[in-house]
């Protein structure tokens, strides 16, 4: 019971702080965030509108995922690895970059909106055969 209170105390100081930060007006403080760096991609356009991908990217994934796996549908629209084939960048010496890694496509936003992802601790990070139309 005593944990529960002190629990619940602690969450409404909490609130009450950002609250207050909130109307000094030192929210303003990151308003001038830059936007996120992205690279370039090798391919000519995206397999839908930019804002379209930014803000859906995850749940044509996630359909595409269910399709392969539930249905053995695969095809190469919103497939994970025409992504990697298309946002990963080459080093001066022709070896491709993670595009989960420092400054990297994925990265890059990710980091920027503060989210953790774990789709490349099962798959691969860089291309592992040509699949899309990019050069």
């Amino acid at each position: 019971m005593l944990h529960g209170l002190t629990r619940t105390v602690g969450m409404i100081r909490s609130f009450v702080v950002l609250f207050i930060f909130a109307l000094s007006g030192s929210a303003g403080l990151f308003a001038d965030v830059a936007k996120p760096q992205i690279p370039a991609s090798r391919g000519d356009q995206c397999v839908e509108p930019v804002e379209i991908m930014r803000r859906n990217h995850f749940e044509f994934i996630v359909h595409q995922r269910d399709l392969t796996v539930h249905q053995g549908i695969r095809t190469k629209r919103h497939s994970l690895a025409g992504c990697i084939d298309c946002h990963s960048t080459k080093t001066a010496a022709g070896q491709y970059l993670p595009v989960n890694a420092e400054g990297e496509f994925c990265q890059t936003c990710h980091t920027y909106a503060a989210v953790k992802i774990d789709c490349f601790s099962c798959h691969a990070a860089v291309p592992t055969e040509k699949i899309s139309q990019s050069p």
